[in-house]
């Protein structure tokens, strides 16, 4: 991540992330799942840390039912070991509550769409995140959610992360 942050004229340490969920089906080989009642998903959250250009920082696959301001602790308290240089996380309103933002000593600041907004729109900062999970399910194993373990999912989050920045360092400056 450092590499390609250099590579790219940023800092190699960022100071702010992005902080989203996506919702995918699980298939029939088990493990833990549960119900995403907001976007009728039975199956897995993947939850993601990413750097404001969309690289991978901190992914946490878990189930679908557990809600983002529940879900967000989890995801942000390891980072402060291996990201102590984040400051501030932008996220969007299902983040927003008392857990995530005492979490840790990061700042979460909640990105909301304007009052006047209909339909979809690209918000500033969060966009990020949406990048990320866009890049990651056009991995052929990302796409659902095969994985009867969550350290398994996890692994195959990280190796469609590692194949984008492979890709990326790849390039010619």
């Amino acid at each position: 991540v450092m590499a390609d942050r250099e590579r790219a004229g940023r800092a190699a340490s960022p100071m702010a992330a992005v902080l989203d969920s996506q919702s995918v089906k699980t298939t029939e080989s088990g493990g833990p799942r549960g119900d995403d009642a907001g976007k009728t998903v039975k199956g897995r959250k993947r939850r993601a840390l990413v750097d404001t250009d969309g690289r991978a920082l901190v992914l946490d696959p878990q189930a679908a039912d557990i809600q983002d301001r529940d879900g967000a602790g989890p995801v942000l308290r390891p980072s402060r070991r291996t990201l102590p240089f984040i400051v501030k996380v932008f996220a969007d309103a299902d983040h927003a509550g008392d857990r995530p933002a005492t979490a840790t000593s990061i700042t979460v600041a909640i990105v909301r769409k304007p009052e006047d907004q209909v339909g979809f729109a690209v918000h500033p900062r969060r966009w990020g995140g949406e990048r990320f999970f866009g890049w990651i399910r056009r991995n052929r194993r990302p796409w659902k959610d095969p994985e009867a373990t969550l350290a398994s999912a996890q692994a195959f989050l990280h190796a469609a992360a590692v194949m984008i920045l492979v890709r990326r360092l790849g390039r010619k400056a």
